[in-house]
């Protein structure tokens, strides 16, 4: 399998952030890590060896990205309001950088599909709805899509427009929520210890309510919120969809 490490000085945050790219060919899967993990966690936790198979077909191309969650809602020396801005400041690090980094190794456009696991997959699913015109779609995996989850009680504006759980029920932009109802959309979680099934489940009802086609998919009781759960529900998502 290609693989191939890549960093540049974020202007955006204001310091070095690394990607790892797997594979040469497909449609783009960009991978945000877990809680305050790097760019390399889903190498390390067999993650990329689970979908190699995929990769190595062209079927899809891997990009995993470095997190700055222990600058923001994971850091208790900060101010809540500085949490916030770092939390923008990397959305636009992935506006502004990452999707043109991947359009230009991709040599042209190429649909991107946002993924991750736990608070992976809040900012994967939360660049999606805030950007649908950018991504194609994400399988966001044992996510909690409401922000004051992590905000220990502050909440601005900054928060809202991170927080799906607040600022999709009051969207009404026609055309975002069109670019929304042609993407792919798929939320999954386990019933086992430590995952929250009825985050994803009410992810759904807001999404219902809108109108915007998705899946629900809830696995068992035995999947808990760790490795093994995601290392079958990846694959999974790959088999069925590609």
């Amino acid at each position: 399998m290609n693989r191939e490490i890549h960093s540049w000085w974020s202007p955006r945050l204001d310091k070095n952030m690394e990607i790892a790219v797997y594979g040469h060919f497909g449609p783009a899967l960009l991978m945000f890590p877990s809680a305050a993990a790097d760019y390399l966690e889903y190498e390390r936790f067999y993650m990329i060896d689970s979908i190699a198979p995929y990769i190595e077909a062209g079927k899809i191309k891997v990009f995993s990205i470095n997190s700055i969650n222990a600058e923001s809602w994971l850091n208790r020396k900060m101010q809540p309001h500085h949490k916030a801005i770092r939390h923008q400041s990397y959305n636009y690090y992935i506006f502004d950088e990452v999707v043109p980094f991947i359009q230009m190794h991709c040599q042209g456009h190429t649909p991107i599909i946002t993924t991750g696991v736990s608070l992976g997959a809040l900012h994967g699913a939360n660049v999606f709805f805030r950007r649908p015109d950018l991504f194609s779609g994400t399988v966001a995996m044992s996510g909690v899509y409401d922000l004051t989850q992590y905000s220990d009680g502050f909440f601005n504006e900054d928060c809202y427009f991170n927080s799906p759980m607040h600022y999709l029920p009051n969207l009404s932009d026609h055309n975002t929520l069109e670019q929304m109802r042609h993407s792919r959309i798929t939320i999954m979680s386990g019933q086992g210890a430590y995952e929250a099934p009825d985050a994803s489940r009410a992810l759904s009802n807001v999404l219902n309510a809108k109108a915007i086609p998705h899946e629900l998919d809830v696995w068992g009781y035995d999947m808990r919120h760790d490795w093994p759960t995601w290392r079958a529900m990846l694959p999974y998502y790959m088999e069925t969809h590609f």
